[in-house]
């Protein structure tokens, strides 16, 4: 297995280890670490630099909070550039759905143009370095989310957490998206749903640690070890082999974003 999205940066340094081991015991074998900006990017490098086998870095700027300013977004994009070959995508980008959803409640303005712009501009650059893209774009976010990967010329890309109505689900899918799943699964009927019915060759598993989740995982640190769990309720929904599915689920992490066998 393979936890497709965690920010594993979040979790204090001392704890790294142990929980890479963890997970490597519940047959976790590796983690897509994702950043959410700059400063998050250079602990991601050095997590993957510490554990080369077990952390594939992803860099970018988290879409739920202000876009960068264009220079810095520029530097930032520069800087994943000279990454030059070492193995990383390009994430956590998208766009800013719970901030906007936020000022609506509040009756705020708010201006989808600056966070557009930095999507798309990350959409070029993965398609410019032929990197994996981890995108935060959820409901309806998702559909604007695939107008810019086609006007772009990108794709597939993965569409961590997903949510979204079922005809914006049936559009990804016919597009190729990989889409993943979090242990919400264990208690969340649209995970639930997604799990069941989305090609199974397009699904990933992800915990998107440290955040918490309720059910059985009420007050519980989330682990990259869980990813081992939703691949089991992935399995027990469709009615299928448990290791056929985590298997399956792996191969497809390592085909999106290049892991080694």
């Amino acid at each position: 297995m393979i936890d497709a999205h965690i920010h594993l940066d979040m979790y204090e340094e001392e704890d790294w280890a142990e929980l890479l081991g963890r997970a490597a015991e519940a047959g976790v074998r590796g983690v897509v670490g994702v950043s959410k900006d700059p400063s998050s990017c250079r602990v991601t490098e050095v997590l993957a630099r510490k554990f080369p086998d077990r952390v594939l870095p992803a860099y970018g700027h988290h879409p739920e909070q202000e876009p960068l300013p264009e220079e810095e977004l520029e530097a930032l994009c520069d800087w994943i550039a000279g990454r030059g070959n070492a193995n990383f995508a390009v994430g956590e980008v998208g766009l800013p759905y719970f901030a906007r959803e936020e000022a609506r409640k509040a009756g705020r303005p708010f201006d989808m143009g600056p966070h557009i712009r930095q999507l798309a501009r990350f959409i070029r650059l993965a398609r410019e370095l032929g990197r994996p893209l981890a995108l935060h774009a959820v409901h309806g976010d998702a559909d604007l989310a695939m107008e810019l990967l086609e006007r772009e010329g990108y794709g597939p890309a993965h569409f961590h957490w997903y949510k979204g109505s079922p005809g914006t689900t049936a559009r990804l899918a016919r597009a190729g998206h990989y889409i993943s799943i979090t242990p919400e699964v264990l208690y969340d009927p649209a995970s639930r749903e997604l799990a069941a019915h989305y090609p199974l060759d397009r699904l990933l598993a992800e915990t998107d640690g440290p955040w918490p989740y309720e059910g059985p995982y009420a007050g519980r640190r989330t682990e990259p070890a869980m990813a081992a769990d939703v691949a089991a309720e992935v399995a027990a929904l469709r009615g299928l082999d448990r290791n056929r599915v985590a298997e399956t689920l792996a191969a497809n992490a390592r085909r999106y974003y290049g892991w080694p066998d």
